[in-house]
């Protein structure tokens, strides 16, 4: 990958027990990219990933949600996991972080559990997005067409069911990064809302 997305700033958006490679792959492909990424978290100094079956390694995180704006950064990750996004979907402090990356129409990533989140914040409702199996239904009920892909791309936001997509979700993500803000975003969620 070239360049692309040099002088990008992208909030990766973890609490504990995110599944670790959907941190560590997408980071890497961003890295490469030229983008710098920080590491946003309600946890205080230090979060811890999943891998698999058991708890994985320590991360630093870069800035407290406390004092992370959406205004700092261009783009949004958000990695999977069951416990990560479970944590994170009840805090409003994550539903507002979250909700500010839409309401502007930058670009946001989410993958495997992750769009559990999407539902608290308020932003599935009349998306086209997958993600892990399970939770369609969830989806369903907040509004989303859920579909099962590899991954999917919709104004500027880009959805995986699982690990085995990271290669077509990073290749997407970096894309849609590259692109920029989507102004239809906005729009688009609020003529959702209206419904």
């Amino acid at each position: 990958m070239a360049q692309e997305l040099e002088k990008k700033k992208v909030a990766i958006l973890v609490a504990d027990g995110f599944e670790q490679v959907e941190l560590t792959e997408p980071r890497k492909a961003l890295e490469a990219a030229g983008a710098a990424t920080k590491i946003v978290s309600p946890a205080q100094g230090v979060v811890t990933g999943w891998n698999h079956i058991e708890w994985g390694d320590n991360f630093t995180v870069d800035v407290p949600l406390q004092e992370a704006s959406a205004d700092a950064f261009d783009a949004l990750l958000l990695p999977g996991g069951v416990m990560n996004p479970d944590k994170l979907r009840r805090n409003p402090k994550v539903q507002q972080f979250v909700r500010a990356f839409f309401d502007a129409g930058k670009p946001v990533a989410a993958i495997c559990h992750a769009p559990w989140t999407l539902i608290d914040a308020g932003v599935a409702r009349g998306r086209r997005l997958t993600s892990y199996e399970s939770i369609q239904m969830d989806l369903k009920n907040a509004g989303a067409e859920w579909v099962d892909e590899e991954v999917v791309v919709e104004n500027g936001l880009v959805t995986s069911r699982k690990p085995d997509d990271i290669p077509a979700f990073n290749q997407k993500m970096v894309e849609e990064f590259a692109e920029g803000q989507h102004a239809r975003s906005q729009a688009k969620r609020r003529e959702a809302a209206a419904v």
